[in-house]
């Protein structure tokens, strides 16, 4: 265990000044976080690995073209906004966001597709397509992820689980509404025809879980886009990330890039601080760990101050996905292709278990492809398009040498998107960079490359996820991806606002010091 007077330390500011709280990574989970410590009175530092702000939300500029690197769909527009009204402020001032519609096109095998929007007339009538006998199917199936939502994210999102009485408080509405059933299982009870029970079964795939195993709690996801819709960020997600660390500097913080945490300053059982890459330690009162939350037990947590989060836990737990994402650009424009599509393979089922299950790289593939300059021009050279295309592949366990295979991989799904949405793609490409598992351990620091943390199965939610005040540490928090409630940008949002109830005011922590 590192003791803080080992090596060069940044003081604390005198105990009559603000108390101080370090926030390691500035993805949006860290950047909310850092903004909610500022209004309760803290100055806040922010650490950031890269060399730009952002995390999973990183922003690639190259060649004209402007990639955002990773989430890009917002679903919960509220969860912004309340943060610039923390600083007194409008997001509208800084943030357009405009309304994309179909949320997403669903493509099969056979070149058919499914609309996927919020419109309830425009749903009934896209099942009619395909299953006139679903339609009452679809009505059952809103109405239950409309209740399975007012209690898994307008009761649950925010709640703390801190103690295990939480989950035993909520195990009979749990119960009562199938959460012990797949998300897969959920849908199929709704849905006769097998491909309406693959369109209405994906959304779990968003934030890193299999459909088929995945707790029917993640149903709401169906109702949290028809309550809000799906939105995008004029400018790119960017312009989000730029906004919020904006606010923070606006409350007095700060933002360090280029800053690795090495390890988290631990002394008899409180966080005390971070010791950096470059042998600095910043002291703190309060520390928070955006970073990934197994990677933050596993590497930056002295394994003698871990009780409950042992190596032998973290390496046992089941880690999702990862994603193999290839962004690039072309010189021309392709305005029949919607801002979102997903692309289904000749498999679902058994392209997930080998996902999941067995870890390995199957020939075949699904994609979501992400058209951004559908909605916003401004992201390409004029009578270009930007894209990324991204698909689910397993996490690092499966042995696999990105290194070797990534370009194959990519000349593959690029001939995919070729022969079925893209037509002459190989021909039109003047911009490409890829991002691959090996990419979101090493750059991104993810345990085992898994792109979203910790599964989303029921043994792995709420209670049983890494509690977002520390079990084992005092003043150290967790948010982000790999805590309470889990991934995608309302998730990683709502465990900031956890903190509210947690993390005590910056007053109260100066009221103790000068007793």
């Amino acid at each position: 265990m590192l003791d803080s007077t080992s090596v060069r330390a940044t003081p604390l500011a005198p105990s009559h000044r603000q108390p101080h709280a370090v926030v390691i990574g500035s993805g949006f989970g860290g950047l909310a976080a850092a903004i909610r410590l500022g209004a309760k009175g803290y100055c806040v530092t922010v650490l950031e690995k890269l060399d730009a702000p952002g995390g999973r939300a990183y922003v690639y500029r190259q060649d004209g073209f402007t990639f955002d690197a990773g989430p890009t769909i917002v679903t919960a527009p509220f969860l912004f906004e309340e943060l610039w009204k923390l600083c007194g402020r409008k997001m509208s001032d800084d943030v357009t966001l405009v309304p994309v519609s179909p949320f997403y096109r669903i493509r099969f095998q056979d070149g058919s597709h499914f609309d996927y929007s919020g419109d309830p007339g425009a749903m009934r009538r896209e099942t009619a397509r395909f299953s006139p006998s679903d339609v009452d199917g679809y009505d059952a199936y809103m109405k239950a992820s409309e209740e399975i939502f007012k209690v898994g994210f307008e009761r649950l999102g925010d709640v703390a689980f801190s103690k295990w009485t939480d989950m035993a408080k909520i195990a009979p509405e749990m119960l009562r509404l199938s959460s012990y059933r797949s998300v897969y299982s959920l849908v199929s009870k709704f849905f006769r025809d097998t491909r309406l029970r693959v369109v209405f079964s994906f959304h779990p795939l968003l934030i890193g879980g299999n459909p088929l195993t995945a707790s029917s709690i993640y149903c709401l996801i169906a109702f949290l886009e028809r309550r809000w819709g799906v939105h995008f960020s004029l400018g790119g997600t960017g312009r989000l990330v730029d906004g919020l660390v904006r606010l923070i500097e606006g409350q007095g913080g700060s933002l360090r890039c280029n800053q690795e945490v090495r390890e988290i300053v631990v002394t008899n059982g409180v966080a005390r601080g971070v010791r950096l890459d470059s042998g600095e330690t910043i002291e703190a009162d309060v520390v928070v760990s955006n970073a990934d939350s197994a990677w933050t037990y596993r590497h930056l947590v002295p394994a003698s101050a871990r009780a409950r989060w042992t190596d032998r836990r973290i390496e046992r737990a089941r880690y999702s996905m990862s994603l193999f994402v290839w962004y690039f650009g072309t010189r021309r424009r392709y305005e029949g292709v919607p801002h979102h599509t997903i692309l289904l393979g000749p498999r679902y089922k058994r392209l997930l278990t080998d996902i999941f299950d067995r870890k390995v790289l199957a020939d075949d593939f699904s994609l979501y492809l992400h058209r951004p300059t559908a909605t916003d021009a401004s992201l390409a050279p004029d009578g270009c398009d930007a894209f990324y295309v991204l698909s689910p592949v397993p996490h690092l366990q499966s042995g696999t040498d990105w290194s070797v295979v990534a370009d194959d991989y990519r000349q593959a799904i690029a001939g995919e998107l070729s022969r079925t949405v893209l037509p002459g793609l190989e021909n039109e490409i003047v911009s490409s960079r890829m991002l691959t598992p090996q990419d979101f351990q090493d750059r991104l620091s993810s345990f085992r490359g898994a792109a979203f943390g910790l599964e989303p199965i029921l043994t792995q939610s709420a209670w049983f996820r890494p509690h977002n005040k520390s079990e084992d540490i005092e003043n150290l928090y967790l948010v982000g991806a790999g805590t309470h409630p889990g991934a995608g940008l309302p998730g990683v949002l709502s465990s900031a606002r956890v903190l509210e109830s947690l993390v005590p005011d910056a007053s109260h922590l100066a009221s103790l010091v000068t007793a």
